[in-house]
């Protein structure tokens, strides 16, 4: 058996990732002294809780093509560092940096198997491939091929519970503000992707961590997170499945959770409660809206999948009361805008809403993460990818391409959302 490795996941835009390997030494390294990035492989083999290495699909648009998730991932940097992998002038510790991102999925630390995205094992073997100097020796041969541990920090202050509403328990991610005093509280409710068992998919497996960000914190002088997570799918009717019926089996759950975490928690601001969420969770926004709605302050749906017939003209006027900021891309192939939330929006309008708007992207492209495609060109998300953009603050502008302004200034989706209570 070879040395043990210490990882680190970041949170990224296109979900988690594996992104440094840090490596314990035999002797003090100083930066510069060596080729650290040429100096070793790295290979890696993706596992499944039986150890059995994952058969998935070659990529996100080559879905029946599959082979074997393991391979050799490319090393893009490397330096002496502390056990945290902070770069330092002199280091007892090696990090290396690897490629990541949406076409280096062997890095991805999860993957979808059956209908949700799971966490999986990623067993590395790192080889050094050429010697290292130091001041007191020269280091050759080293083999890591054993776990010592894994580290997140972008998922910091993040605990996970489950509800206590005996006919239907949900898991649930949340995140407590530093800051003290009554504090609002932001819903978020995942996509189809994130249901199942393990809460941490919830908040993880798309860059909602964001939310408990120091900007986003700041704009709401501190806020709670609570991202609860259904065993099957918010638009499960009874079916077992994703339904366009437009009832879901989680409703009473959904809304027994929230209230119950606001009971357990004295310091929400029961007028500053806002809901929203992505897809599946957007459809859930909008049924929960229609269901309760002057529980909360207001609404921001993504890439909303109620379709518009299944509302009725009653409700549609009782929701054009309400603050609610829709995010969708033009080009999205999963929920198509022109059956859902293009005609949902206009007839709010009709009715004659005040303080409901529309972020409508022609395609969502990376803007923050540095992902390109194979030509290096800035990486081009399907168009289903809405919440990309909405967690990351991008939406500025109303349906008619102006910018969206509240009280006489120009706001963003979050600026909007945090000036609002009930």
């Amino acid at each position: 058996m070879g040395k043990g490795y210490y990882t680190l996941t970041k949170i990224t835009d296109w979900g988690p990732f594996i992104t440094k390997l840090i490596l314990p030494m035999p002797a003090e390294m100083k930066d510069g002294a060596n080729d650290y990035a040429g100096s070793f492989s790295v290979y890696v083999e993706r596992l499944d809780e039986n150890g059995e290495i994952l058969v998935l699909p070659k990529s996100w648009f080559e879905q029946d093509v599959k082979e074997p998730s393991r391979g050799y991932i490319p090393v893009t940097a490397a330096y002496p560092s502390d056990c945290e992998g902070n770069r330092k002038d002199s280091g007892a510790y090696v990090t290396l940096e690897m490629a990541y991102g949406p076409i280096y999925g062997l890095s991805s630390a999860i993957s979808v198997r059956g209908d949700y995205n799971n966490y999986v094992i990623s067993a590395y073997r790192i080889t050094q491939t050429a010697a290292l100097v130091s001041d007191d020796e020269t280091v050759a041969g080293l083999v890591y091929d054993y776990p010592l541990g894994n580290s997140s920090v972008d998922a910091e202050g993040f605990l996970n519970g489950t509800s206590r509403f005996e006919k239907e328990p949900l898991n649930y991610g949340y995140f407590i503000p530093k800051a003290g005093g009554k504090r609002p509280l932001i819903v978020w409710l995942h996509g189809a992707g994130e249901g199942g068992l393990d809460a941490t998919i919830a908040y993880t497996g798309n860059k909602v961590v964001r939310l408990a960000s120091s900007e986003v914190q700041e704009l709401f002088g501190g806020a709670y997170i609570y991202a609860p997570q259904c065993k099957t799918f918010w638009m499960d009717d009874g079916c077992g499945q994703i339904s366009t019926s437009g009832n879901s089996i989680y409703v009473e759950a959904l809304k027994a959770a929230i209230d119950e975490f606001v009971s357990d928690h004295d310091a929400i601001d029961r007028d500053r409660i806002y809901i929203g969420g992505d897809s599946n969770g957007g459809f859930m926004t909008m049924r929960m809206m229609i269901d309760y709605p002057d529980y909360f302050a207001a609404a921001f749906p993504v890439c909303e999948a109620l379709l518009s017939e299944k509302i009725s003209d009653e409700q549609i006027a009782k929701l054009a009361e309400k603050p609610i900021w829709f995010t969708h891309a033009k080009n999205d192939p999963v929920v198509v805008p022109q059956d859902f939330v293009v005609p949902t929006y206009e007839r709010l309008m009709a009715a004659g809403a005040k303080d409901v708007h529309f972020t409508f992207w022609d395609k969502i492209c990376d803007i923050h993460e540095g992902f390109v495609d194979e030509k290096g060109e800035p990486y081009e998300y399907f168009g289903h990818a809405a919440w990309i953009p909405m967690l990351n603050d991008d939406c500025k502008t109303d349906y008619d391409g102006n910018p969206v302004v509240y009280d006489g200034k120009e706001v963003s989706l979050l600026e909007w959302l945090a000036l609002h209570r009930k």
